[in-house]
């Protein structure tokens, strides 16, 4: 692959991931999530699983830990999410899901789902399955964190 195709490859993959953060934000919001950022989805992305630590979070963003602070302040205000004291560390706190954060969640999924029908709908749905699996095969493994 020359250069310039290397380029275009890089151009249009940085395009799509763009669009579809956007539509998944424009989703969210019309669904009635507002205040949000998609920086906010991807914290909630890592809280999903079983909760996480300020600090956890910061690596998973790769910010700082005084930048993930405020970013929990903010979603914790704002009822998406909530500290807990941690099972397994007296000193640490584990910010976890509001049920509020789960229904956001939910709506980020079906913005997701609606954005990639638009996909089946220019590619056909054989092709974004097998669009899917091949970005699978070189997508590297850990958090996906947003472009600052």
């Amino acid at each position: 692959m020359q250069n310039s195709e290397a380029m275009a490859l890089s151009a249009a993959l940085l395009a799509v991931a763009g669009e579809l953060t956007q539509r998944i934000h424009e989703g969210v919001v019309a669904r009635g999530f507002e205040g949000l950022r998609p920086a906010h989805g991807f914290a909630f992305a890592r809280l999903a699983a079983d909760g996480a630590t300020a600090t956890d979070l910061a690596v998973h963003l790769g910010v700082t830990k005084q930048a993930a602070g405020q970013l929990v302040d903010e979603i914790v205000r704002k009822g998406y999410a909530e500290r807990r004291p941690h099972p397994g560390d007296a000193r640490a706190r584990l910010v976890v899901l509001t049920e509020r954060g789960w229904a956001c969640t939910r709506a980020a999924e079906e913005a997701a789902a609606d954005a990639v029908r638009g996909w089946v709908g220019v590619l056909g749905e054989g092709e974004v399955r097998e669009l899917l699996d091949r970005l699978l095969r070189i997508a590297p493994n850990g958090p996906i964190r947003p472009t600052w």
